[in-house]
């Protein structure tokens, strides 16, 4: 009987901590992709998987990020290496108090994807800190129109 108690209290301790872990899981800014930003309509095309050529990047936080000069970097995964190398890397000025914030391209930064791959893409604060990241998959037109083919 001692043992059921035992076991009962660890696998509470366990269930506990596992609430508490995941009441914090969006503590930091959370990073998604879209085809486009619409002040209308919001997000367009929401997805990790996109073909070549250019997207947005939404960044969404539950607090002020304070930050002012960011950076977004592409890193792209190397499979022969097994590892991610620096891909571009593109410059933006952000309010401080902005907790909600998209980035597409502009006359001085074209957030383009010109190859297939997977990337790793950050927001750096201005001292090359990681404020958050996420991972995305570029297919070339080819793969999406032959996917779209066996549907």
């Amino acid at each position: 009987m001692k043992n059921y108690g035992v076991i009962f209290s660890l696998f509470l301790y366990l269930f506990l901590f596992g609430i508490k872990s995941s009441t914090y899981a969006q503590s930091s800014p959370v990073m998604y992709f879209c085809t486009r930003y619409d002040s209308k309509l919001g997000e367009v095309g929401i997805s990790d998987r996109f073909t070549v050529g250019y997207l947005t990047i939404m960044v969404k936080s539950d607090k002020p990020m304070n930050l002012s000069d960011v950076f977004i970097e592409f890193d792209k995964y190397n499979p022969k290496e097994n590892k991610f190398e620096f891909y571009k890397r593109f410059n933006y000025i952000i309010s401080p108090d902005q907790s909600y914030v998209f980035f597409t391209r502009n006359q001085e930064n074209d957030l383009r994807f010109e190859e297939p791959g997977i990337y790793r893409v950050f927001l750096l604060n201005n001292e090359g800190d990681t404020v958050t990241s996420a991972l995305i998959e570029i297919i070339s037109d080819t793969s999406s129109k032959e996917n779209q083919k066996t549907k």
